[in-house]
């Protein structure tokens, strides 16, 4: 007998409260992620709420070494850049300081991912269910010391796969930052698993702007809540891929700053 599909169950909506689509061995979620943004029938009855990475403590550090004989990303380091949230299990069986270095290195790579230490896979489902974590606004709730980047210094990143977290104060030019973005998804959608940003566009009086991507799939728009009246407009970005350059992507993006000298008539 055939398992029903996510369009069959939408009759059953109140039959459940979640659904988990277990991926395994799937290091690319984007084709998920894009057929459940864009396909009406499961657009309209459901919404991604976390993606999550279930990592063996005990061998993921050989996972992550793992070299493909084309030099591509390896599958446990995408797993680990795309994930919102991450379960760290059989923290058992390390000691502590392997553990401690371990979770130091999923943070190089993926820093803005929560790290849920577990035993025999078991959390509690209020950690990872109904959270919400995939979604343009999570960036409003980041740490303000990811963007730090006193932090960023004091690893030595040699890893293929890192996350950047950049900040600047300042009101955009509107068809700067759109076609930074155009330019950017052309060349290196492929090396960018995760983006999301937080935006102040010159003209767009109080509006806060927020958004999202996975590889080209951008969703983009104004966040609920607009800048409060005294709240310093500061541009948030975070970008996790594949040999990913900091301070050239700061330059870039503050050159789309809107400067008010250049746009005199």
């Amino acid at each position: 007998r055939s398992r029903p599909h996510l369009g069959q169950l939408a009759i059953r909506r109140k039959d459940f409260d979640a659904i988990l689509l277990e991926t395994t061995g799937l290091a690319d979620p984007a084709p998920i992620v894009y057929t459940c943004q864009t396909n009406p029938k499961i657009s309209d009855n459901y919404r991604i709420d976390s993606i999550v990475c279930l990592a063996d403590c005990k061998h993921l550090g050989a996972h992550l070494d793992e070299k493909k004989p084309d030099g591509s990303v390896n599958e446990a380091l995408q797993q680990v850049a795309f994930a919102d949230k991450i379960l760290l299990n059989k923290v058992d069986l390390v000691n502590g300081e392997e553990k401690k270095a371990l979770e130091t290195r999923l943070k190089t790579i993926n820093k803005f991912a929560t790290v849920i230490e577990t035993e025999k896979s078991r959390v509690p489902l209020e950690k990872i269910m109904g959270l919400n974590s995939f979604n343009m606004e999570s960036i409003l709730n980041y740490d303000p010391g990811f963007f730090d980047e006193e932090s960023e210094k004091k690893i030595h990143n040699l890893e293929l796969v890192q996350s950047v977290g950049i900040k600047f104060e300042g009101n955009l030019h509107a068809q700067y930052f759109n076609m930074f973005m155009m330019d950017l998804l052309r060349e290196r959608a492929a090396d960018l698993y995760r983006t999301k940003g937080l935006l102040s566009f010159h003209g767009q009086g109080d509006t806060k702007f927020v958004f999202q991507g996975v590889h080209e799939q951008i969703n983009f728009g104004p966040s609920q809540k607009p800048w409060a009246k005294d709240e310093v407009r500061e541009n948030k970005f975070v970008f996790i891929g594949k040999n990913l350059d900091s301070k050239e992507l700061t330059a870039s993006l503050m050159e789309c700053l809107y400067k008010e000298d250049k746009n005199v008539a």
